[in-house]
């Protein structure tokens, strides 16, 4: 019981802003294309805290599997996605 307490008080003080570990995933409004996937695969790839993606063209989806204990900002995903030319719809968080 203490440990579910502890898991909620700390998804309540970080907000949905950050994931420690878990999946995130980005709905991309523009991807249409293999080399769209290939380009977002790399820049998502350089992050540390990235411990696996998964691009779904059909969905216009970014899975992103984080490390246990690691964090990426949903600014840091909207900053990496407007990098590359695509603006995101909206971003889901899973833990």
């Amino acid at each position: 019981m203490r440990k579910i307490v502890l898991t909620l008080a700390m998804v309540i003080i970080t907000g949905p802003a950050f994931a420690a570990g878990g999946v995130v995933t980005a709905h991309v409004d523009g991807m249409v294309c293999d080399f769209c996937a290939r380009s977002l695969e790399k820049l998502f790839g350089k992050e540390e805290a990235v411990e696996a993606i998964k691009i779904d063209l059909d969905g216009k989806t970014v899975t992103i599997n984080l490390k246990d204990g690691q964090e990426l900002s949903d600014e840091r995903i909207e900053e990496i996605v407007s990098y590359s030319g695509y603006d995101i719809e909206k971003i889901d968080r899973a833990e």
